[in-house]
């Protein structure tokens, strides 16, 4: 297990272990323990948002698309292939949170249809992260390292942009086959993506409403 998935590991059982230990419901005659305890809750949920709205829209929006811009394609995709396994672990952990404390003082029996489809949405996001993390994403790379190898059989992948691949794609089946592999697999994982972006950012709206500036 690499140092970052360690880290993640031990930060959500310890954040478990925090809220469910039977100190947190604890109640000083002031309140005031409870109400530390229930601020750090709240600082818990707000810092993992942050964190995964805005890993989300700098790494796979403004950032990813700074450096396909910028980088020789393969370039690009291996600096992907180190950037995303910890994206994907960052936001599913960050997603987990949000869920524990989000629900952490709302019994489901309890909560309005309002609340509990932000619930929905919160595990909605952490579904798709999941499924990014453990079986898109190894698709994604695996194919990727195909295509580099035929690519560079064929002596492409160190300019900037698709304009090569795609000019010699026309006359190398292999490589246009590989192509279509990849475009289906990665649109696949492109599609989940957007689609825990989009459950976060409809949680956005909920989360502004409880704010008073």
């Amino acid at each position: 297990m690499d140092p970052i998935t360690q880290l993640l590991t031990v930060i959500a059982f310890v954040s478990i272990g925090i809220l469910f230990s039977p100190e947190t419901s604890r109640t000083g005659s002031d309140g005031g323990y409870s109400s530390t305890i229930s601020t750090l809750i709240k600082l818990a949920h707000l810092l993992s948002f942050s964190i995964a709205w805005g890993a989300a829209v700098w790494g796979v929006l403004i950032g990813g698309l700074i450096m396909f811009r910028t980088l020789p394609r393969h370039q690009f995709g291996n600096l992907r292939t180190k950037i995303f396994p910890v994206y994907f672990l960052t936001a599913t952990a960050c997603s987990m949170i949000l869920i524990i404390t989000f629900a952490y003082d709302n019994s489901w029996r309890l909560m309005e249809e309002k609340q509990k489809l932000q619930l929905l949405l919160l595990l909605s996001s952490f579904g798709f992260n999941v499924i990014n993390l453990v079986v898109f994403l190894p698709m994604t790379l695996e194919v990727m390292r195909r295509r580099h190898k035929v690519e560079r059989e064929v002596d492409i992948g160190e300019e900037v942009g698709w304009w090569k691949n795609k000019l010699v794609a026309k006359h190398n089946p292999n490589l246009a086959a590989m192509n279509k592999t990849f475009a289906l697999v990665h649109g696949i994982a492109a599609l989940a993506t957007m689609a825990s972006l989009s459950s976060l950012a409809l949680y956005s709206w909920y989360l502004a409403s409880k704010i008073h500036l």
